[in-house]
């Protein structure tokens, strides 16, 4: 039997961003099979508690397009995930209107997350950050690595994408990029170059125009005695460089480049690679 209590609403909610949608309440699934409700559900869970104008949620679905019915469309879409919401509360006194409030011309989510993997996330990684600063690369390499393991897959996979949630999505994207990068950052420090090379291969050939893991692979491969397949790795991405942005590598690699070059018995600091440029693909 379910407890009546109040709170149990929000302490049984999982909420899950980091791979296809998932947002439970006492085991129930809130996540509607139709495209369009589950994007709505979607903006709405990442901006859980924040009002979203109704503005904002036609134009994610709909983007310049929108109908002559949009508004109409979109409380229907409301109202059919109230009443999924609907099938997860116990008596407490909770409604669906509660949970998914009308509030100044937009629409509030307002679970609480007994668990959001995005925020765990972000918890994980400020840890490891943290660890490392102080100089405890074991330890941020763990916070690091049980961030990355929260992902299931590409954000919100299963849900079609707006102009709104892409750029929710692009964020998250980058903040995993960033995460996995501090993750080699703390295993090249412990001595791991290694272990860490077919991982960086791969990730370098998925990225050719980011900086950082390009600069982390060569550090990997001084560290194995294989100079001139660093020196390899810079050409490769000077070359995407050049031939995708007509720009040059930044300062940092240049510096790790000529270090490379006269065999200096120490490269640039690890810890300046966290902040170097990152070139993204062009579409």
């Amino acid at each position: 039997m379910r407890s009546t209590d109040s709170n149990t609403h929000e302490e049984m909610t999982n909420i899950g961003v980091l791979g296809p949608l998932r947002v439970t309440v006492g085991g129930t699934s809130l996540v509607p099979t139709a495209g369009k409700p589950r994007q709505l559900l979607a903006l709405l869970t990442l901006r859980h508690g924040q009002i979203l104008p109704v503005s904002t949620l036609m134009e994610e679905i709909w983007g310049d397009a929108i109908p002559r019915s949009g508004l109409t469309t979109l409380q229907t879409y409301i109202m059919q995930l109230r009443r999924l919401i609907g099938t997860s509360l116990n008596s407490s006194g909770t409604t669906a209107k509660d949970v998914l409030a009308t509030s100044f011309n937009g629409y509030q989510l307002n679970l609480r997350a007994g668990t959001f993997d995005l925020r765990e996330f972000e918890r994980l990684a400020a840890a490891g950050d943290r660890e490392l600063e102080r100089g405890r690369a074991a330890e941020a390499s763990g916070h690091l690595r049980d961030a990355l393991a929260l992902w299931r897959g590409p954000a919100l996979i299963d849900v079609p994408v707006g102009r709104v949630l892409s750029l929710e999505i692009i964020g998250m994207d980058e903040a995993r990029m960033r995460v996995e990068e501090q993750r080699i950052v703390s295993e090249l420090v412990m001595g791991r170059h290694a272990q860490l090379i077919p991982d960086l291969r791969m990730l370098v050939a998925q990225h050719p125009m980011n900086e950082n893991l390009s600069a982390l692979l060569m550090i990997a491969f001084q560290r194995m005695g294989a100079e001139w397949r660093a020196l390899e790795v810079f050409r490769n991405l000077r070359q995407a460089l050049s031939s995708e942005l007509g720009v040059e590598p930044s300062h940092h690699l240049q510096k790790l480049h000529q270090a490379l070059l006269t065999q200096a018995p120490e490269l640039p600091a690890i810890a300046g690679l966290r902040f170097t440029r990152s070139h993204p693909p062009l579409i």
